[in-house]
């Protein structure tokens, strides 16, 4: 872990901090927080935000202008004893050194990555430093997929470690596909940990996808046009590539497609979604508004700052019903006994997991009494 001065003594935190039964709404952290997208998803289902932190100052902006509060700075300016005590710790680390994109891009510029990337790399351990001395009942992590692969498996089993062995947490993983709950092909690795064993399955998805259509304007602004000459440009880097047996160029799609990943780069030329107006017009880039659906936020969000700063914001989020459907299933668990399995549940106990589906037998959903 990083060194970093502190009291030899954790803070005392009591046992059970989600404890069974409670009415209570658990507290959570919402550490690299962008623009809420954690946030949305667990105050959704009860749970009440107790501190955010983020780096970036437009990002605050955003996050400001939605939830009343403006984030705390760079984590590392924040002593570990003034972050409040809370039940689940949330946090979708810096991506960049770890994703396929940021290391071809920090490669070319003969740039560090992963945990050699001074700036961000490092930030990992600072969430485990906080885990460390909080002791929070549950933590959320998210990252990209390649973080399971990076440095030939590497630095997740650096991260795996420092989670289980170091720290004592029981940590589940899985990678996911939002393309089931919006219109958009977008993997991420999911980490769910328990100070405690716990029984925890991640939650199932819809077979159904939704399709663009679902999410796109009607009256769009003549701006989000590309011009001729862009739209020559990406034509022309296509076929070079396309020629030369390389999978390189935009991504066209209609109202009945599935898009590729929204990325933080979406605002130099939005090649990677690109909206069809038909063959007689240059298709578009889709608008801040469509992003911030395609990414799962409600319309009632408030789009705050330039077009620029918006595709960054929404290409860094995490996908808020993803998130929810996992915050769902998480403070499910932490209302159960610890040590429950489904097995065991009892019909007169509607805070903890149902039983798994069997014939004939009820499958009841849980739910979460708040204060």
């Amino acid at each position: 872990m990083t060194k970093r001065s502190r009291p030899k003594t954790p803070r005392a935190v009591a046992e059970g901090q989600a404890p069974y039964g409670t009415p209570t709404p658990l507290r959570f952290i919402d550490l690299f927080c962008g623009i809420g997208g954690f946030r949305i998803a667990f105050e959704n289902i009860g749970a009440r935000c107790v501190f955010s932190s983020d780096w970036d100052k437009y990002s605050r902006l955003t996050y400001a202008a939605n939830f009343g509060e403006t984030p705390h700075g760079d984590i590392h300016t924040v002593a570990v004893a003034d972050i409040p005590a809370h039940d689940i710790l949330c946090g979708g680390f810096p991506c960049q050194p770890f994703s396929l994109a940021g290391v071809s891009k920090k490669n070319s510029l003969g740039r560090k990555h992963g945990f050699d990337d001074e700036k961000q790399g490092n930030l990992f351990f600072s969430i485990a430093d906080i885990i460390d001395y909080h002791k929070p009942a549950a933590f959320v992590l998210e990252n990209v997929k390649n973080l399971k692969s990076h440095d030939k498996g590497r630095t997740f089993q650096v991260i795996y470690d420092t989670l289980t062995r170091a720290l004592g947490y029981q940590v589940h993983t899985k990678i996911i596909d939002a393309r089931n709950v919006v219109p958009q092909h977008r993997e991420r690795i999911f980490l769910v940990g328990f100070r405690e064993p716990r029984y925890f399955e991640f939650p199932e998805f819809p077979k159904t996808e939704p399709k663009l259509a679902s999410i796109l304007e009607r009256d769009v602004p003549s701006k989000y046009t590309l011009t001729d000459n862009l739209w020559a440009y990406l034509q022309a880097y296509a076929k070079k590539h396309q020629d030369a047996g390389n999978g390189f160029g935009f991504g066209m799609v209609t109202g009945d497609s599935t898009t590729r990943t929204l990325s933080a780069r979406y605002h130099k030329d939005g090649s990677e979604i690109l909206v069809s107006q038909g063959p007689r017009k240059n298709p578009r880039r889709l608008t801040p508004r469509e992003c911030a659906r395609l990414m799962g936020y409600p319309d009632t969000f408030k789009i705050n700052v330039s077009d620029t700063q918006a595709y960054r914001q929404f290409g860094n989020s995490v996908v808020v019903p993803v998130v929810q459907k996992i915050a769902t299933a998480v403070l499910s668990t932490l209302k159960c006994p610890i040590g429950h399995t489904p097995e065991l549940t009892l019909a007169e106990d509607p805070t903890c997991f149902p039983a798994p589906k069997r014939k004939n037998k009820k499958n009841t959903p849980p739910t979460f009494p708040h204060a």
